[in-house]
């Protein structure tokens, strides 16, 4: 029976962690993924694919690029160092784009170059209208498949209709990084990738499986490895003893590695690591789907009809791989409270809104901000996890 650490530490892993049934093969076709819908460059994170993007389409000083009002902090930096200024659109009350907002957005901003669409929780936004909208006013679709790495849309993939699209592969495979800039419309000869170093390739490696040894994974790999492991641990805290008082430590991974929501311009040009290239490769996008569209219909039923929480989207339509479960609770501060303390991972995403955008500026996207709490959905869960998971989530609601 699983039983819940301490709240400084969740009971089970939020995003997938590596193991033998990583690599398992699914019955059934291919499910579609973003890299189906053009040419494509694997690189570190999603930030970067959309600095790239912005790069590739001559974003600069005197710009803008209109963006989601619901949004992670770690979207606007990349279109600041374009030297853009960013503009944000309203959206539904399930997150879906307000066109009205963004055609009066286009309309007053004579320097409108790029709409950003977010296919929140990887549900996909009204594309064709989008494409619609932004060939009439002259500006670029960039698709935001952070949420939405695998997913079909009107039977093609997302990122088949914007300009160019950037995905978060690590929000949906075990890796420790990994992103790709896809598009179905530009060759993407100035997007040259180099390697980012034998620190960054030996780290990523490392942390792929250290993430999954957290979890009880790969139990006999982790106990071969223990000796180099620990050895790089003491390697690096020497190393990071020996700096400089005052000097940051070497960056030998983005910050979106770690969660952080920093953008450094120093791996816009590096490309994905080798352990993430070869998890990606050896990997079943039908397996992933399937499993994670199972564990969301089994929240959906465990979930529907409880006080004082709702799902953001009581349907799962076809062709929607969902990145997380989003829950809104009327006490989202109190329930999350409660849920972290019991050992249940949970992401807020958009929480808190960039500086500025507020309730004036996007009710639906303040709410949304405030009240949604994003529940793990993904295909690593173990069966004992998910139902742990389950009745943690249910106890706590009802307390």
């Amino acid at each position: 029976m699983l039983v819940a650490p301490p709240p400084s530490r969740p009971a089970i892993p939020l995003a997938p962690v590596l193991s033998l049934a990583s690599f398992y093969r699914s019955a059934g076709g291919r499910a579609a993924t973003v890299l189906d819908a053009g040419e494509a460059r694997l690189v570190t994170s999603g930030r970067v694919a959309i600095a790239l993007a912005l790069r590739e389409l001559g974003v600069g000083a005197g710009d803008t690029v209109l963006l989601p009002a619901y949004h992670s902090a770690s979207m606007v930096p990349p279109v600041l160092w374009r030297g853009a200024a960013p503009a944000f659109y309203r959206i539904g009350p399930d997150a879906g784009a307000d066109l009205e907002h963004i055609a009066a957005l286009l309309r007053a901003a004579p320097r409108a170059r790029v709409v950003v669409a977010t296919h929140f929780f990887g549900f996909p936004q009204p594309l064709a209208a989008l494409r619609a909208l932004c060939d009439e006013h002259g500006v670029a679709l960039l698709e935001d498949c952070a949420h939405a790495f695998i997913g079909e849309h009107e039977g093609r993939p997302l990122g088949a209709w914007g300009d160019y699209a950037a995905a978060s592969i690590m929000k949906f495979l075990p890796l420790y990084e990994g992103g790709a800039l896809v598009s179905a419309r530009h060759p993407l000869a100035g997007a040259r990738l180099r390697p980012a170093g034998a620190g960054f390739e030996l780290k990523a490696a490392f942390n792929t499986f250290e993430r999954g040894f957290a979890f009880g994974r790969l139990r006999p790999l982790h106990a071969a490895l223990w000796l180099p492991l620990r050895a790089k641990d003491l390697a690096w805290n020497a190393l990071k003893r020996g700096r400089h008082a005052g000097s940051p430590p070497a960056a030998l991974a983005p910050a979106s590695s770690d969660s952080g929501y920093g953008f450094d311009p120093d791996w816009i040009d590096k490309r994905a690591s080798l352990a993430s290239r070869l998890v990606l490769a050896l990997s079943s996008s039908s397996r992933v789907a399937a499993r994670r569209r199972r564990n969301y219909l089994r929240l959906l039923e465990a979930l529907f009809g409880l006080p004082g929480v709702r799902p953001l989207h009581p349907r799962l339509p076809d062709g929607v791989c969902p990145w997380l479960f989003p829950l809104l609770a009327d006490d989202a501060d109190g329930l999350a409270q409660r849920l972290l303390a019991a050992g249940v991972p949970l992401t807020r995403f958009g929480y808190p809104l960039w500086d500025g955008v507020d309730d004036a500026t996007c009710p639906n996207s303040a709410r949304l901000s405030r009240q949604v709490l994003g529940l793990p959905c993904h295909q690593e869960l173990r069966e004992d996890e998910f139902s742990w998971l389950i009745a943690t989530v249910r106890r706590e609601v009802c307390t």
